[in-house]
């Protein structure tokens, strides 16, 4: 209802223009403007079958490839996306075989150098504790020996001193009895 008001409000529009006086163009009882008005139903008829005919047909198949295209090229994108995807996963799976592979062999180099370093710091301190107790065997030998010959010494320098301090010499094994004493404390000490 409320299209059928608007239309006969617009179908009013040119009589009460044209009982104005105001619009010239809508005057139907000049011929020229009966002609200029059947001209343009032509021409809009013509124009109306060129396009429904040929321009229309030929947008529509432009449309249609337009959309083959990319439709093809989506396809096309989403199955290099995809490729790059399995591409990206197999490339991450090598990396971390590889990260894996390269951390295992730089553990067993590191386990193998320590086992190598131990063996040889195992070797060298045997090498090193054998020369030191033979050091030490030769040490007690040569402190043995300067012990039983300062014994002698020490004995006869005493038994000297006691001479001239007290006049009398104490008999011998008690004099070395008492040096040896006297070396033991200092060897403890």
């Amino acid at each position: 209802m409320r299209r059928l008001s608007t239309a006969l409000l617009l179908a009013l529009v040119p009589s009460v223009a044209l009982a104005d006086g105001e619009m010239p163009q809508m005057d139907f009882s000049n011929p020229l403007t009966l002609d200029q008005v059947s001209w343009m139903a032509v021409i809009l008829v013509v124009l109306y079958l060129v396009l429904a005919r040929w321009g229309l047909p030929q947008i529509g198949k432009v449309l249609e490839n337009r959309a083959a295209i990319i439709a093809r090229d989506l396809a096309a994108a989403r199955a290099a996306k995809q490729e790059a995807d399995r591409a990206v996963a197999l490339l991450t799976a090598t990396l971390s075989s590889a990260r894996a592979n390269a951390q295992a062999e730089v553990a067993k180099a590191v386990a193998d150098a320590k086992a190598d370093a131990a063996a040889k710091a195992a070797a060298l301190s045997a090498a090193l504790d054998a020369k030191l107790a033979e050091s030490e065997a030769r040490i007690d030998a040569a402190r043995n020996a300067a012990m039983a010959a300062i014994k002698p010494v020490a004995s006869e320098a005493a038994g000297e001193m006691l001479l001239k301090l007290t006049g009398s010499v104490p008999a011998q094994e008690e004099l070395v009895r008492c040096v040896e004493d006297a070396l033991a404390v200092r060897k403890a000490a």
